[in-house]
């Protein structure tokens, strides 16, 4: 597997020195592939289209973090 560093950055359309909320992250894990959510913040791009590449990396992120 490799890492590809700041590809959820850019896919989100967010800041690289900013820190992606988990609120969305968590959001976005929880939806299911092919929906359209909206951000429940204010970083980023206000409606986010759920795939199955966009899920793995939240995952990721989220196992990461811990």
């Amino acid at each position: 597997m490799t890492i590809k560093k700041g590809a959820l950055h850019r896919q989100l359309e967010i800041d690289a020195d900013v820190n992606i909320p988990v609120t969305l992250m968590r959001k976005i894990k929880s939806a299911p592939i092919g929906s359209r959510i909206k951000n429940p913040t204010l970083i980023g791009k206000r409606y986010v289209t759920v795939t199955p590449l966009l899920k793995k990396r939240v995952v990721f992120a989220l196992n990461f973090r811990g």
